[in-house]
């Protein structure tokens, strides 16, 4: 636990340094839970939107995208069950005064069991070699058999009390698992009660006329409320999705662990609509093809997990989460939801509008059923940096910080490098940097010896530098060198934009 800790603090203190996230008003001491990101930070944040867009949007002749608006009619969120029932257990502690989600404080003593389960199967597997048999020791071996017990029975208790709205039960559960306030160690806690996370606020000129409005605490509403829009300016056919991103705002009990819960964030969300009856298949079609996504930037499989709900949501018949490995632990980075048709039908009832779709090949019409896929863009962009943070140590003893961002995401692409700042190598390397900034985004760098431009290079993300030497003046080659491999070849100046091209271009990271 104390090597995650030292880890994730790493994390958050180069996030700061190389310009990725900084605290939100910082000048004024910060704002609990908002952070702003940086130069950097944004254009790895506008890459990974792009990333998703592209692939979402751009590569399925059947999904389109909208920008739906964040002020939403209120009626909006009494139909969708928000008003009612966007509610998280809230518990607080005597002694430290601190708040806490009473359903996160057991998951994560539950994860706390799976961690030492893996860790049992970890020394095996190190002990026995080739000939372990994982599946059997996992089934045979006493601890692990009794930490996954416990770890099941656990969540299994929760689901029932939860969805029973039995919150004395909640507590009662963390009281019997001793589970303690994460930051002083006291187990003196008030009782469970139920918390609306949505922010109101007013729109109107005079307090006397303004209306109550609610900021989104999710984007799928806007997608919902715009069906019919999308479906009959786009002559769209089930099954088709609507795909969207943008801001979503939520007045989280405790907002912690840096941006893998803020109080305002972002989404990357897309529904797709569905003939009633075969909304099971294409959930399971979805939860492959996501999957598919996210390993294709190359963070290793072993980082990724399915978890399927117990405990199902009002307007879902079946939910999982691809969980990440964070270094806090698995925690939840997209999820995909088959929603039925709860969200059209409970639209229809509140506006009075019909919203169904003319099934041609069926002769009828119908309320289309939902699958839903939703993807927390910071949480991924948690995700990328903190697997792509690592300490190398070299050949000759030294060692090395860089940032193994996939090299499709990073925000600078390449950085332009004049061995000296004389002898007209600067104007060289200012005439490619000005040729490849038409394509990609591209840095100058001509402060300190090469050496160290490399290392700082390294550590921001950079997955290319070019170098320019006296050479190129007199056979027009550079020598590029490769961040992850710091292996360097020299190339003719003119090949340089395709040789990005082939290592950046979309096409050649989703197969």
């Amino acid at each position: 636990m104390a090597q995650q800790d030292d880890k994730f603090k790493k994390v958050i203190a180069h996030a700061k340094e190389y310009g990725y996230i900084f605290s939100s008003s910082e000048i004024y001491d910060g704002l609990s839970a908002v952070y702003d990101y940086g130069q950097n930070g944004a254009e790895l944040k506008k890459n990974i939107r792009d990333y998703w867009w592209k692939w979402m949007v751009q590569l399925h002749e059947n999904i389109v995208g909208i920008d739906a608006a964040i002020f939403m009619h209120p009626t909006t969120w009494k139909a969708s069950g928000h008003v009612d029932a966007f509610n998280d257990p809230l518990i607080d502690n005597k002694d430290s005064k601190k708040r806490y989600r009473a359903d996160v404080l057991i998951e994560d003593y539950a994860e706390k069991l799976n961690q030492k389960a893996q860790k049992e199967i970890d020394k095996a597997r190190k002990r026995f070699g080739e000939s372990f048999d994982e599946e059997q020791f996992v089934t045979t071996n006493p601890r692990v058999v009794r930490y996954r017990s416990d770890q099941r029975e656990v969540l299994e208790r929760m689901a029932r009390s939860l969805d029973a709205e039995d919150l004395a039960d909640v507590k009662a559960l963390i009281e019997e698992l001793g589970i303690a306030d994460p930051d002083t160690g006291s187990k003196n806690w008030t009782d469970v009660r139920q918390f609306n996370l949505m922010f109101g606020t007013k729109l109107g000129a005079s307090t006397e006329t303004a209306t109550d409005l609610y900021l989104r605490p999710e984007t799928a509403q806007g997608i919902f409320v715009n069906f019919l829009n999308v479906q009959k300016t786009g002559r769209m056919k089930i099954p088709f999705g609507i795909a969207q991103t943008g801001k979503a705002f939520r007045n989280e009990i405790v907002a912690r662990q840096f941006i893998f819960r803020m109080r305002e964030f972002e989404q990357m969300e897309m529904q797709f609509f569905v003939r009633p009856g075969e909304e099971l298949t294409w959930y399971e079609h979805w939860k492959e093809q996501r999957l598919k996504w996210h390993l294709s930037l190359g963070l290793g499989e072993e980082n990724y997990r399915f978890h399927d709900h117990d405990k199902l949501a009002h307007y879902a018949n079946a939910a999982a989460d691809i969980e990440f490995n964070f270094p806090f632990g698995f925690k939840e980075l997209e999820g995909i939801h088959s929603r039925t048709d709860f969200d059209l039908k409970a639209h229809e009832a509140f506006s009075g509008k019909k919203l169904q779709f003319f099934d041609p090949e069926l002769n009828e019409s119908y309320v289309p059923y939902v699958i839903e896929t939703s993807i927390g863009l910071d949480r991924m962009f948690l995700a990328v940096f903190s697997q792509s943070l690592v300490d190398e140590e070299l050949e000759n003893g030294s060692t090395r910080t860089v940032l193994k961002l996939p090299a499709v995401l990073a925000p600078v692409k390449a950085a332009i490098l004049p061995l000296v700042k004389k002898d007209g190598l600067p104007d060289v390397a200012r005439k490619i940097m000005d040729d490849l900034k038409w394509d990609f985004n591209v840095d100058y760098d001509e402060k300190d010896a090469v050496g160290r431009r490399y290392r700082r290079q390294d550590a921001a993300g950079t997955p290319f530098c070019i170098t320019v030497d006296h050479d190129t003046l007199d056979d027009n080659s550079v020598t590029i060198r490769d961040r992850d491999t710091m292996e360097q070849k020299r190339v003719p100046i003119a090949g340089l934009s395709q040789i990005l091209h082939d290592k950046l271009d979309l096409k050649h990271w989703i197969k």
